[in-house]
C-alpha cells in the first residue's frame, strides 16, 4: 500500500510538473522575448521561485535559471520592481536607461506585460490547431436528434429536428458547444435559439440539475437539458480551417471560463468548485492515464486559464500592472507611490487568499482527509 502511494504521488507530481512547467515558460518568455525586442536588460529568467537549483548566464547577462519552488516564475527586467510596475527603489545611471524598463515608452511596458497572458493564449492556438490537422475534431452536429420526455427540453418546446444557432448569445457549431455550455447553467434559465423548418425559434429552458463525480474527489453540479445528437466523429481539418477552429476554440473556453467566474461572484455557482495546485496536479494525472492526446488538450485549456486569471485587474498580476498603465495612459502621469503601495498590497492579500482557499478546497477533497473527517465526526 505504502509503494503504491509513493508511486501515485511520484506520478501526480511528475504529470503536473510535465504540464505546468512549459506553460510557465510560455509566460514568461512572452514577457522576455518583447522586452528584448524592446531593448530592455533581461536580469533573471527563472522557472520556479526561491533558491537556484541550477541555470547559466547567456551572453546578454541573463541569468538563465530552475529554482526550488516550481509553481510559477518570473522575468526579472532592468530596472522594473520585483512587485511594482516601475522602478526598482535605486537611481538609474543616465547610460543604463537605453536598456531600464522603467524609461521605456508607456505602450513598450504595456506590450511587455501584455506579452506573457498573450503567449499563453497563443500557445493554446497552437496546441489546438495541430491537434485539429492531426487527429481531428470532436463533432457532432448541433442537431436534435431526440428528446428525452419529461426532460427541461420537452418542456421548453424543444422538438426532434431543431437545430441549435444560438445558446445565451454564444453561436452555435457542434453538439459538443450546447452539451458545454448547457453545463453552466443548472437550474438557470437559458435562452436557446434553434432553427425548426427553416426559421429561428427562441425557447427558454431550465437545465435540470446532474451532481456528478468530478474525477479528483469531488463532486459537480452540471445542467442537463435532455435531447440527444447523432453519432460523434473527428473532424480533421486544413491548416487554416484548423487555426480558425483552434481560435474559436480558445475564444469559447476564455468565455466558458469567464461565465463560471462570474457565476461565482453572483452565487450561482458553490466556490467549492474552485481548485489549486493540488487539484491540478489531480487533474494532470488523471488527463495522462487518458491518453496523450488529453493531456495536450488539458494543457491548451490550462494554458488560457492561465493567461486569463493573470490578466484579472488585480495588482501584483499582470492585469494589475495594466491597470496602472491606463490609468497613466488617461491621466497623463502614473498613480501616486501611496495608492500603488496600497494597491499592491491589497493584491497580494486578494491572490494570497485565493490560493489559500482554493488550496483548502484540494485538500477537503482529498480520500485521506475525508476519512480523518469521518473519524472525528
Amino acid at each position: 500500500m505504502s509503494e503504491m502511494l509513493d508511486n501515485s504521488i511520484v506520478g501526480t507530481i511528475f504529470w503536473f510538473l510535465l504540464v505546468l512547467t512549459p506553460l510557465v515558460f510560455v509566460h514568461e518568455f512572452g514577457h522576455y522575448w518583447v522586452a528584448r525586442r524592446a531593448g530592455v536588460r533581461v536580469e533573471v529568467f527563472s522557472i520556479g521561485f526561491g533558491r537556484e537549483i541550477f541555470g547559466f548566464t547567456d551572453r546578454s547577462g541573463t541569468r538563465w535559471k530552475f529554482s526550488l519552488i516550481p509553481l510559477g516564475g518570473y522575468v526579472k527586467m532592468f530596472g522594473q520592481n520585483d512587485l511594482g510596475p516601475d522602478g526598482d527603489g535605486e537611481a538609474v545611471a543616465e547610460a543604463d536607461r537605453p536598456v531600464s524598463f522603467i524609461y521605456k515608452k508607456l505602450w513598450q511596458k504595456a506590450a511587455i506585460v501584455f506579452a506573457g497572458p498573450a503567449a499563453n493564449f497563443i500557445f493554446a492556438v497552437i496546441i489546438f490547431a495541430v491537434t485539429f490537422a492531426v487527429v481531428g475534431q470532436p463533432y457532432t452536429p448541433a442537431r436534435v436528434d431526440a428528446v428525452v420526455e419529461g426532460s427541461a427540453a420537452e418542456k421548453a418546446g424543444l422538438q426532434p429536428g431543431d437545430v441549435f444557432i444560438e445558446i445565451e448569445g454564444r453561436s452555435i457549431q457542434r453538439f459538443e458547444e450546447v452539451q458545454q455550455l448547457i453545463r453552466l447553467h443548472p437550474d438557470l434559465p437559458v435562452t436557446i435559439v434553434v432553427e425548426r423548418e427553416g426559421q429561428p425559434v427562441t425557447v427558454t429552458a431550465i437545465p435540470d440539475v446532474d451532481v456528478m463525480d468530478d474525477g479528483v474527489g469531488g463532486e459537480q453540479r452540471i445542467g442537463l437539458l435532455g435531447v440527444r445528437g447523432g453519432a460523434r466523429e473527428f473532424q480533421q481539418h486544413g491548416p487554416v480551417t484548423a487555426v480558425v477552429q483552434a481560435v474559436r476554440e480558445t475564444v469559447r473556453v476564455v468565455s466558458v471560463t469567464l461565465t463560471a467566474i462570474g457565476q461565482m461572484f453572483s452565487g450561482e455557482r458553490g466556490t467549492e468548485e474552485l481548485g489549486g495546485p493540488v487539484r491540478i496536479a489531480q487533474m494532470s494525472d488523471s488527463a495522462a492515464s487518458a491518453g496523450i492526446v488529453t493531456i495536450v488538450m488539458f494543457a491548451a485549456f490550462l494554458s488560457i486559464n492561465l493567461g486569463l486569471i493573470n490578466l484579472f485587474p488585480v495588482p501584483l498580476l499582470d492585469g494589475g500592472h495594466l491597470l496602472f498603465y491606463a490609468y497613466e495612459a488617461i491621466a497623463g502621469k502614473p498613480p501616486g507611490a501611496m495608492v500603488q503601495d496600497i494597491g499592491l498590497k491589497i493584491g497580494l492579500v486578494l491572490v494570497l487568499g485565493l490560493m489559500v482557499f482554493a488550496t483548502f478546497n484540494d485538500l477537503v477533497r482529498l480520500p485521506f482527509i475525508q476519512q480523518l473527517v469521518g473519524i472525528a465526526g
